[in-house]
């Protein structure tokens, strides 16, 4: 067994720990804002976007209604011309609330398969950032341990001379 540690570079790990600090200080903040997007697509679809189709179905129901009366006017009123036309703008209309309802449905579809799709990743983005907090703290530990243990080696090995073994000559007798 060898007396001394074929150590070559402790530089090398106080750099490899340094980098591993800087890793773990950019990556913490990227998985954090990985989270937000997250929440800022999920609010933007169940909240934003379901209030905004919601308010335009009542707005076009109520054009729709609207567009009747006015048809039903036009009919007592028995003007052709202006029944054709009255007529049109019904159907405009019920196109328009057809169009809305349709937003909704793909909404709560959209909904369902953001749910479906993207809780897997975001597990795993947990699990990651997980890692990142508990394990990769770990190993920066563990690294200044081993530099503290290395120091403490090298500062052993220079205090104690290196007294070289006496052995005698065969021409010697020993004392």
């Amino acid at each position: 067994m060898a007396e001394k540690a074929q150590i070559t570079s402790v530089e090398a790990i106080e750099a490899f720990r340094a980098k591993l600090i800087v890793f773990l200080g950019q990556a913490r903040p990227v998985m954090d804002e990985v989270g937000n997007e997250m929440s800022r697509a999920r609010f933007w679809l169940q909240e934003e976007q379901r209030r905004f189709w919601e308010q335009q179905l009542r707005l076009r129901a109520r054009r729709l209604e609207e567009a009747r009366q006015e048809l039903f006017t036009a009919t007592l009123s028995k003007f052709h011309e202006s029944t054709a036309l009255r007529l049109m703008a019904v159907q405009r209309a019920q196109r328009a609330v057809a169009e809305a309802e349709a937003k909704i449905q793909m909404l709560k579809k959209w909904d369902r398969e953001l749910e479906n799709r993207a809780a897997p990743l975001m597990k795993q983005t947990e699990q990651l950032q997980g890692f990142l907090a508990t394990d990769m703290a770990r190993a920066v530990a563990h690294l200044d341990q081993v530099l503290k243990s290395l120091d403490a080696y090298c500062n052993v090995a220079l205090s104690r001379p290196e007294t070289p073994a006496v052995v005698p000559s065969p021409t010697e007798k020993p004392a």
